[in-house]
């Protein structure tokens, strides 16, 4: 079966893998409100996997790993995206995927997180190219199309290096996350750094999909970085808070306060369904997202802030709505 990756268009627009922000619960909002081309789930430990399933027997209705797995088809083609430096947990997790009846894995080599470092994931596979592509192999044996996200460099940037490590591969698709691990977030993405990538993919790689990755705003502005990089196709992370709409190409402007309370309510209700055993501080991250720029928005930020249920949530904005 070809690979969905060969019949994107160009552009295409895709949502960013973000933990605890692009949950089934959140990912099922913004399917409804605006479709991106390609849906990530959020990042899902593949020695997790294993270990829960495997060695302590959970049941998957109770494991929460496997509710991160949940998905419906109205977000297809939608990619798990798994991190590991465990071959064997890797290769597990990958066919489970395949069983699961997802399109595709998106495997983490950029995750700056400590925790995931220390482990030898994330980012910390830029340090060690030998141990990535024993992990692309792995994941190779589920059958499912196999793509990277990583960023242009560990302490410094090393496209020239890195890069074509994973280029011969010949990956659908790679993202690139335009700074390296040790910038984090602290500077602008170095869009301008893109035409390398994109020379690198052509001399290497050329099927292989390239995704730009960091400060994408919105629908507009990921088309301007594309034509002016070069690049196939670029991934929206932040700019989906607040703006489940953001693939349909509007902006908060463009959404009344109401739509907006609207859907902060269907996801604080489908949260509530399909991931119970998590907290609701989640759903209360969103808030200042969705409640903003209009008149009371920030007493109703407060109270909002306050819930701790759906139900309680919805009591707040029937409140705000009569006043």
């Amino acid at each position: 079966m070809e690979s969905f990756w060969k019949s994107l268009p160009r552009p295409f627009f895709v949502l960013a893998p973000m933990a605890d922000v692009t949950d089934p619960a959140y990912r099922a909002l913004i399917a409804a409100k605006g479709k991106p081309h390609v849906t990530w789930t959020e990042f899902v430990s593949a020695d997790g996997l294993y270990y829960t399933r495997e060695k302590k027997g959970i049941p998957d209705a109770e494991n929460p790993l496997m509710r991160d797995l949940t998905f419906t088809d109205a977000e297809r083609p939608i990619v798990a995206q798994l991190f590991s430096s465990n071959p064997e947990t890797m290769a597990y997790a990958a066919k489970l995927c395949a069983e699961l009846g997802f399109d595709g894995v998106d495997i983490n080599m950029g995750c700056p997180d400590k925790s995931i470092e220390k482990q030898g994931c994330g980012a910390a596979m830029i340090k060690n190219p030998a141990k990535a592509k024993e992990i692309i192999a792995a994941a190779r044996t589920s059958g499912l199309p196999v793509s990277v996200k990583t960023r242009i460099g560990y302490n410094q940037e090393s496209i020239d290096e890195w890069l074509p490590l994973l280029l011969e591969e010949k990956l659908p698709a790679l993202t690139v996350h335009l700074r390296t691990r040790k910038e984090m977030s602290k500077v602008p993405a170095h869009w301008e750094l893109m035409p390398r990538v994109v020379a690198l993919r052509d001399t290497i790689s050329p099927e292989t999909r390239i995704i730009g990755n960091g400060d994408v705003l919105d629908l507009t502005d990921a088309e301007q970085k594309i034509v002016e990089s070069g690049c196939d196709g670029a991934m929206i992370g932040r700019g989906i808070f607040g703006n489940p709409w953001v693939f349909a190409g509007r902006s908060i402007e463009d959404t009344s306060p109401e739509e907006r309370l609207s859907a902060l309510s269907e996801f604080a209700h489908a949260f509530e369904a399909m991931q119970p055993a998590k907290s609701f501080h989640l759903v209360r991250k969103h808030v200042k997202a969705f409640a903003i720029g209009f008149d009371g928005a920030a007493e109703l930020r407060s109270k909002l802030m306050d819930t701790t249920t759906a139900d309680e949530m919805d009591a707040v904005l029937t409140e705000y709505r009569l006043s």
